[in-house]
């Protein structure tokens, strides 16, 4: 699986709260989620989420296990999340829902540069420098080339 878009850059310890405010969670409507997304961190962000590849620093997704904040960046368009450390639930649950999450140290970040990267090849590519990471399980490869859990297993049936 390969997969490009622009950066959006942002800091270490971003937790699920900041992804999507508890306050969204009484809906299940998931564009209310897309819309929201970061609102908290910056109102305007969600609207630059299209096609992006968020760069962030460690811990990303710490903070409470709810599954709605991968879901909320997938809706809103978010093509990968790179970091060099993710909450285990957030990265767990963002494979589940098929949003790519990359474990990468020393990836650089401007905002709104192109970054690219390959799953099958574990390399990250920003601001002319080839970032290798450590690759993906191959169960973890699939489920996300399937779409997420959900479309691995039914494909299945």
């Amino acid at each position: 699986m390969n997969g490009r878009g622009h950066a959006v850059c942002l800091g270490a310890d971003i937790d699920t709260d900041v992804i999507i405010a508890g306050r969204y969670l009484r809906t299940k409507d998931r564009s209310v989620w897309a819309a929201r997304v970061f609102e908290d961190l910056d109102p305007s962000l969600a609207a630059r989420l299209r096609g992006a590849v968020i760069v962030a620093g460690s811990n990303f997704g710490c903070g409470s296990s709810r599954e709605q904040a991968p879901v909320a960046l997938r809706e809103a368009g978010v093509v990968a999340v790179i970091a060099p450390s993710f909450a285990r639930i957030f990265y767990r649950n963002a494979i589940n829902v098929g949003l790519p999450v990359i474990e990468a140290k020393g990836v650089p970040c401007t905002d709104g540069e192109e970054i690219a990267f390959s799953l099958g090849e574990h390399w990250v590519e920003a601001e002319g420098q080839r970032i290798p990471f450590p690759p993906l399980s191959a169960k973890m490869q699939e489920i996300l080339a399937a779409g997420g859990l959900v479309s691995f297993w039914r494909a299945r049936e």
